[in-house]
């Protein structure tokens, strides 16, 4: 099968029909995973992962496979002595299930005098963003979904006003009824899991900006160790970047040339980037909370593979640094 051909069969699968059976699941077992499901005025479906409701890791398992469109799993395992708790993921299609669902990159917000006394702002990610295809990604990408039902993911400590909530219903083009919000704050159990669980997605998204060719990737696992939440929003948001710039593993299986494949290998890690072997919470800080000053070759993650299909060659390149990350998370007993 030719990159067209490919590219043309991977179209016609709707990320949030995939996804939606496990909205499903999710609201079937809000009690057991510790979520809120409720309905706004609207009529749009609400589900709280995290912040009046407690949530749960298993509740971030489920909305991490949510977010990739249904194009991916997410498990939780013990895989070494040096932390007790991994997130592992793994696609067969990584570049639907990471950027065009994972992703967050649909910019939500609203003034102080929109959302009824305090500005609004978030990045919408999951399914419903493919829907709206308001970011020229999607074009990038040859992608659009069509849907009758969308969901998606906001990382907030509220619900969104009515105003945003419109935006998202319209930019859809759903009914209210037709549309789920998830709620994750990072603090949260369930929030720190989604995000940690993005470390295959935050891998796609440096290659894209490496300007390698995103038909080329094949395949696609990771693993990241997962930190406990904290309740400040700084710390919760600083452990879960360290985890995946820090302790993020990633195997690409990669079509093209073998000198492509190797390129890609050594500019991948996120050792590469100037600010690297500091905690994220204090490299942020020191930029002045400004995303923008932080080279972005440290949005990346730690140790990658990249294995050649035509070749059967693998390059490696990175390490992963849980030295650190005990320093950062750890305190002995």
């Amino acid at each position: 099968m030719n990159e067209a051909a490919k590219n043309h069969a991977s179209a016609k699968l709707s990320v949030n029909e995939l996804a939606a059976p496990l909205v499903v699941e999710l609201i079937a077992r809000a009690a057991e995973l510790g979520v809120a499901v409720s309905r706004l005025e609207s009529g749009v479906t609400l589900v709280d992962a995290g912040i009046a409701a407690r949530g749960s890791v298993a509740a971030g398992l489920l909305i991490g496979e949510i977010c990739l469109g249904g194009l991916g799993r997410v498990r939780l395992s013990s895989a070494g002595a040096d932390w007790p708790d991994w997130l592992e993921v793994s696609s067969a299609q990584p570049v639907l299930a990471c950027l065009a669902s994972q992703y967050a990159g649909w910019s939500l917000s609203a003034s102080k005098e929109e959302a009824g006394g305090k500005k609004f702002f978030s990045l919408g990610s999951g399914p419903a963003r493919a829907l709206a295809g308001r970011e020229t990604l999607f074009k990038e990408l040859g992608y659009r979904d069509q849907a009758a039902a969308g969901v998606l993911v906001l990382e907030v400590d509220r619900t969104p006003p009515p105003v945003i909530v419109e935006k998202i219903l319209r930019d859809c083009g759903l009914a209210a009824a037709q549309l789920t919000l998830i709620l994750t704050p990072t603090s949260s159990l369930a929030g720190s899991t989604q995000v940690v669980s993005r470390v295959l997605e935050v891998a796609l998204h440096k290659v894209h900006e490496l300007g390698f060719p995103l038909e080329h990737i094949v395949d696609g696992s990771a693993r990241a160790p997962l930190p406990a939440p904290s309740s400040d929003l700084g710390v919760a948001m600083g452990r879960t970047n360290d985890a995946i710039l820090y302790g993020g593993q990633v195997r690409l299986t990669v079509a093209g040339d073998d000198a492509a494949a190797r390129e890609l290998a050594r500019q991948l890690p996120s050792a590469n980037a100037s600010d690297y072997g500091r905690s994220f919470a204090d490299i942020f800080r020191d930029y002045a909370y400004d995303f923008y000053r932080i080279d972005p070759a440290l949005f990346a993650p730690a140790e990658v593979w990249v294995s050649s299909l035509a070749s059967g060659r693998t390059w490696h390149a990175g390490a992963v640094d849980l030295v650190l990350l005990r320093g950062l998370w750890l305190d002995e007993a």
